[in-house]
């Protein structure tokens, strides 16, 4: 199989390899689908599709494991954390710092910090799963695996104002053809669970080390979402 045979293979297989689809070059996000596919299918997880991978990328009946649409763990930590707020003016929610403490961020002890990707690293490293080690929203568009489209606990990033390198991250938890609702922090200074126009969403991805979600209907619309809220 060339490249590109590999990386067709995969695309059909629901991996997400960026804007560039099966162009032939085996960059980093072929790399982490490939580890990710060896991971689902029982092969070593080195990110070199040899033969025995190949010929697993060939096979009809393709032995990878998919999850049921249920609730992955760091979904699960995360509801438990809904409606968890900053502390009003100068005090600091020692919760909230905790996120921080949690993401590998020990040394910020203030809540008034932009916490959305602490929360989402947080959730991922006590449910047992490495996050993007950054404090950044927009590090997770890079991180773990690409999806094509939402599901249940997926990473979610989003553009800010066309800005290139400001923007937002939550837990996906609903989905329609206009809007994507995500349970985040940092939402209006909270976790809860907000509506966004799905037109500034730019990646969903998915840990490395968990199998790729079944496919499954979302929520089209979650009682009480908030909109409008503010991410700074």
């Amino acid at each position: 199989m060339t490249v590109a045979d590999i990386q067709r293979a995969l695309l059909a297989r629901g991996y997400d390899l960026g804007p560039s689809g099966a162009d032939g070059d085996a960059g980093p996000r072929t790399i982490a689908a490939v580890t990710a596919f060896q991971r689902s299918a029982g092969l070593v997880a080195d990110g070199i599709a040899g033969p025995k991978t190949q010929a697993a990328l060939q096979k009809a009946d393709i032995s990878e494991r998919r999850e049921a649409p249920e609730k992955p763990g760091w979904l699960v930590l995360a509801e438990a954390l809904n409606g968890l707020k900053e502390a009003p003016g100068a005090k600091n929610n020692p919760e909230v710092v905790k996120l921080f403490a949690d993401a590998g961020f020990p040394g910020i002890k203030t809540d008034s910090t932009a916490w959305c990707a602490a929360f989402v690293n947080a959730v991922l490293e006590r449910a047992g799963h490495r996050g993007s080690r950054s404090l950044a929203a927009r590090s997770f568009e890079s991180w773990g695996v690409g999806l094509p489209g939402p599901a249940l606990g997926a990473i979610a990033t989003k553009k800010r104002n066309g800005s290139a390198w400001q923007g937002h991250t939550g837990l996906v938890v609903g989905a329609s053809a206009s809007q994507v609702f995500l349970l985040g922090g940092n939402q209006a200074d909270a976790v809860n669970v907000a509506a966004f126009p799905r037109k500034e969403i730019v990646a969903f991805r998915w840990p490395a080390d968990v199998p790729l979600p079944a496919l499954h209907a979302l929520p089209t619309t979650i009682t009480g979402a908030r909109s409008g809220v503010s991410e700074a």
